[in-house]
């Protein structure tokens, strides 16, 4: 009898619960919880060393130069005209940063370094709900952990009841990663900054629904675009003109890419781009399939790959969109094999080859296989 009217109690404070949570409420499209066991908390400043309103009836006018002070040239200094435009000198509203589009693919163009923006960016990450897992300013790479995206959780009286108390009963069953590169950018003074998103999600692999494993699923290009807006913002952009630029970035004409077999079998891939183009693209692009760039060097237009295996990665393989990464179930290689991405600038355009990471051409499948999915990413 107590377990029935307990229940009942419970039912009804539901109800009204879930009558209160529409009222007033706006619903986020992102809302990151890392999936690591801690997360770096953001800077808050504490309540008791919140700045006093300052009181201007003590002011000493400032007098150097003059010799004198007057009553009228003290007003005109606190004006708030005058104070308006002394905020206006230390927090200019100018915008750092724009958007560039190539295909699917967008980038920021922000006036600074790479040095100087690291830590900005690293910042955004942490913020945003993440935390980063790898770091390598020397190669100009930056990785978050997997987090899932709370927002995709449905929410009712039951959830935000219980959330509150234990929330690790709810989660999500996909999950998010997001890799920063940054390279010097065409214009002098400039940094061009990449994001690149990869996906998995979780399926069960029995029928009584007891055992489930994780598979990629494809990267999300307006995924890559909101960050990129909100990184704007982070940066010093207006929210709403960083959202008119997002919008703004139309698509340009279809950059043309080919696959071609040379006379020796190796495969080759021809961008019509100039190389510092390409080089960005290509970049963007190995991220977005599953390497890690390991090093590189632009003068020989070389980047030094290896394939992230998703079980090393805390993953587990799959049979779904980047299964055919998997190329050691069909040839055997190691897949912690290095290989060589080589760019070379012919005329207007720029051809493609894998090389083995001691130099030579590739002539593989596995090869093939490099440059069949970094033509998906390139077309």
């Amino acid at each position: 009898m107590r377990f029935a009217v307990f229940r009942l109690s419970f039912c009804a404070l539901a109800v009204v619960l879930s009558s209160c949570s529409g009222i007033g409420l706006e619903s986020k499209k992102i809302d990151y919880k890392t999936s690591a066991a801690s997360k770096v908390p953001t800077l808050e400043i504490p309540p008791d060393l919140t700045s006093p309103t300052r009181d201007d009836r003590f002011a000493v006018p400032d007098t150097a130069g003059k010799g004198t002070a007057t009553f009228s040239a003290y007003s005109g200094e606190r004006s708030p005209q005058a104070l308006a435009q002394q905020q206006s000198g230390v927090l200019p509203q100018v915008d750092k940063a724009r958007i560039e589009r190539s295909g699917n693919q967008r980038w920021l163009v922000v006036a600074g370094t790479p040095g100087k923006l690291w830590d900005q960016i690293k910042d955004f990450w942490q913020e945003t709900g993440f935390v980063i897992k790898l770091e390598l300013p020397e190669a100009g790479v930056m990785e978050t952990d997997w987090a899932e995206n709370r927002a995709k959780i449905k929410e009712d009286a039951l959830r935000n009841l219980l959330g509150k108390v234990i929330d690790s009963l709810y989660s999500t069953a996909e999950r998010d990663k997001f890799r920063t590169r940054l390279e010097p950018g065409l214009e002098p003074g400039t940094t061009d900054v990449f994001i690149s998103h990869r996906g998995m999600y979780e399926i069960y692999v029995t029928e009584g629904k007891d055992q489930t494993k994780w598979q990629p699923r494809e990267p999300d290009p307006e995924l890559e675009a909101e960050m990129l807006r909100r990184l704007m913002v982070r940066l010093g952009s207006d929210d709403k003109r960083a959202a008119a630029q997002i919008a703004a970035a139309k698509e340009k004409p279809a950059d043309r890419a080919r696959l071609s077999r040379g006379n020796d079998g190796a495969g080759t891939l021809e961008v019509q781009e100039s190389f510092d183009r390409a080089w960005r693209r290509v970049g963007l692009a190995l991220d977005r399939v599953g390497f890690t760039v390991e090093d590189r060097d632009r003068s020989k237009g070389l980047y030094f790959v290896r394939y992230v295996d998703p079980e090393v990665d805390g993953q587990k393989k799959d049979d779904g969109f980047m299964s055919k990464l998997a190329f050691w179930k069909a040839s055997g290689p190691d897949p912690k094999i290095k290989y060589r991405i080589y760019l070379k600038e012919v005329g207007s355009s720029t051809t493609v080859q894998v090389l083995s990471f001691e130099g030579g051409v590739d002539q593989s499948e596995t090869s093939k296989k490099i440059l069949s999915l970094l033509y998906d990413q390139l077309k």
